[in-house]
């Protein structure tokens, strides 16, 4: 595969604030790899290895953690965009960059496509397409860009419209066949109301003046990670998938399909979807229910967790409550000091305490 991908990772994840007050959005782990990991290695699968990174905000703590890509059988190249000017921008930096000098695929380090890329990277190639873009049906299309087709064709793409024109969202995955021809585009836009120079304009240029510009339509699921709903929804998703597995040591109960990470110890009850991390301890007074993440290093002393993600280190002791719908920080711990009957909703960062 001679393509070259590229991987926008330079966001500031504002609206996952205040977990992203310490850490990008893109380093938030999902059952072992952090969010990033999910396209470079569907990158990888497709065949596309030589794959560039857009980085900025805490740009260094995501170069730490990749390397060169090596373990993930991919070459990774870094490309700093110093302002959030938008996705347009990012790709504008690969070609300014020296780095995106052929056929190349675009892929939005905060995107989650079931299936992978590999068969619309043979679409676009048998196509002979100057751009391919994948769309998704959305019930609420006012958070995304969308594409009107007219003729089976696209006509208009449009950024987060306010009037529900068309229910078609545009992926976060983007195929361009020539550097060049971007770079022309791209000189040709202003920053939108937002400050940005947006892609759904820069595709627009290549409609607009006669090029190929085709489609596929995505038939599984999509996941964009930018709340902590589609957070959730990205767990959930994900452990619909998963294969059980269990590498730790277990003295309690399991049930359902469930993954235990090496040097785990269930001593108490784990109910699948879940996974449970490395050297996660889960006492015999603690019980994962569905749907749940317990990310490596944490410790789920007391209580009943369900529908929620645990980040790495973190401690539960909640006695007879029940976390549900949460998302807890790392470094973090939650303990509740009387008998509290019932629900709890958590949404706390990184090193934070909660007593009850």
């Amino acid at each position: 595969m001679h393509l070259k991908g590229l991987v926008l990772a330079a966001g500031e994840g504002s609206r996952l604030r205040p977990f992203t007050y310490s850490r990008p959005k893109h380093l938030i782990p999902l059952l072992g790899k952090p969010l990033i990991q999910y396209p470079i290695e569907d990158l990888v699968v497709a065949g596309v290895r030589d794959v560039g990174v857009v980085i900025g905000y805490f740009g260094d703590l995501i170069r730490d953690y990749l390397g060169d890509g090596s373990r993930f059988g991919a070459r990774l190249t870094y490309i700093v965009q110093e302002k959030r000017l938008g996705i347009a921008h990012a790709i504008y930096r690969g070609v300014e960059e020296g780095f995106l000098d052929r056929e190349f695929i675009v892929y939005l380090g905060d995107n989650i496509v079931s299936g992978g890329v590999k068969g619309f990277i043979k679409e676009f190639l048998e196509n002979g397409s100057d751009v391919h873009i994948l769309l998704a049906e959305v019930k609420d299309p006012r958070s995304f860009g969308v594409a009107i087709l007219r003729d089976g064709k696209i006509a208009k793409l449009v950024e987060k419209p306010k009037e529900p024109i068309s229910n078609l969202a545009v992926v976060g995955v983007y195929l361009f066949r020539d550097p060049d021809l971007v770079v022309k585009a791209f000189k040709t836009l202003k920053p939108s109301w937002r400050g940005e120079y947006e892609i759904t304009e820069l595709i627009q240029w290549f409609v607009d003046n006669g090029y190929r510009v085709t489609y596929s339509t995505i038939t599984g699921w999509w996941k964009d990670v930018g709340t902590y709903e589609s957070l959730l929804d990205a767990l959930y998703i994900l452990l619909d998938r998963i294969e059980p597995r269990i590498d730790g040591k277990v003295y309690g109960e399991i049930r359902g399909r469930v993954i235990v990470e090496k040097e785990a110890v269930i001593n108490g009850s784990v109910y699948g979807p879940a996974y449970i991390g490395r050297n996660v301890i889960v006492e015999k007074n603690a019980t994962i229910d569905h749907y749940v993440s317990v990310e490596q290093g944490s410790r789920i002393v007391s209580g009943n967790i369900m529908r929620s993600m645990i980040l790495d280190h973190a401690e539960i002791n909640i006695n007879k409550a029940r976390l549900i719908d949460s998302v807890i920080g790392s470094h973090s711990s939650v303990k509740c000091y009387k008998d509290i009957y019932g629900d709890i909703r958590l949404i706390i960062s990184d090193y934070s305490k909660v007593y009850l």
